[in-house]
């Protein structure tokens, strides 16, 4: 029954840990039916390096992707009568760069990348999901801490209009991490932003309007969250507009594979979620049309044996 449709190896993401097969064997360990192998796509600027990736440069983060695709289709295959894995990428939208290179690199890869999943980590080039320092920094591009206007509403709002960018140009197929602009400060609503919470309902709709699915990340537990990503307003607001929900563990290593999963479906079984969804390898696939398709999981998944005692 289990499902993941996002996460990374320390094989392939310098912040992560493990090798990708360690991550596949676990995840076969717990029983997981599908799970989506997703790699962070390569960034393009020098500027957009993480400390941990010093000495790369643009040619080594696309070696590192293609030597990902290489290794998850190789796992695709060896353990196909055990497991479903899709493979897939992360995006990222710092500039308009990682946008045109998105294009570029699934064109040239073209079926090898199964599946989309669209998420946001920077805001006018600096992550906001690395440090408290460096979400600081991001929020000081809006001024000082006296403006007449919160600099939150309005770091939200460009966080927004981001995603709103990245999911016109590619329909990702998983939304990932909905409200990841909050990570610092979950207690913050967005609906009391008037402004934010147009753009929230905006992106919500264009979403559900070309189908895609929207992951309940179970990684925001591991931050300090009291729910999973999104929180609570934006699931009963995804809800509200026919949105369809998936799962992801978001895991960063073998270690964390299934983590906090009892505590997302508990999440999920108070906010009155009654439907799961998953993706599925397309049977028209082989035809040229998409390579995955979004399947309901039958029966009352909040029954599944799978989440007695899982953590």
């Amino acid at each position: 029954m289990p499902h993941s449709h996002h996460s990374h190896s320390g094989q392939f993401c310098k912040h992560a840990s493990g090798r990708l097969e360690e991550v596949v064997l676990e995840a076969i360990h717990q029983g997981f039916e599908v799970y989506g192998l997703t790699e962070h796509a390569p960034r393009y600027r020098l500027d957009d390096l993480y400390p941990e990736e010093e000495g790369m440069d643009s040619g080594a983060l696309m070696k590192q992707y293609e030597d990902f695709l290489d290794e998850a289709h190789r796992l695709k295959a060896l353990y196909a009568s055990q497991i479903t894995l899709l493979v897939g990428l992360e995006t990222e939208y710092i500039s308009d760069v990682d946008l045109d290179g998105l294009s570029t690199l699934l064109e040239k890869f073209g079926k090898r990348v199964e599946y989309v999943v669209g998420s946001i980590h920077h805001v006018r080039t600096v992550p906001i999901d690395f440090d408290i320092a460096t979400f600081d920094k991001a929020l000081d591009l809006f001024g000082s801490e006296n403006s007449a206007t919160d600099r939150h509403e309005l770091l939200f709002s460009d966080y927004f209009d981001a995603q709103y960018t990245l999911l016109q140009r590619f329909k990702p197929e998983i939304i990932g991490h909905f409200d990841l602009c909050r990570m610092f400060t979950p207690q913050l609503l967005l609906s009391d932003y008037s402004l934010v919470w147009s753009k929230v309902i905006r992106n919500i709709r264009y979403a559900v309007s070309y189908g895609a699915l929207f992951e309940v990340n179970a990684a925001a537990f591991r931050k300090k969250w009291e729910t999973a990503y999104p929180g609570e307003e934006v699931l009963k607001a995804i809800l509200g507009e026919g949105g369809r929900f998936a799962l992801s563990d978001d895991s960063h290593g073998p270690h964390a594979v299934g983590l906090n999963y009892g505590r997302t479906a508990d999440y999920l079984k108070s906010a009155g979620v009654f439907e799961l969804w998953y993706l599925q390898r397309s049977k028209a696939a082989n035809r040229g049309d998409r390579l995955v398709e979004p399947k309901k999981l039958e029966g009352d998944w909040r029954e599944h044996s799978f989440w007695k005692g899982k953590a």
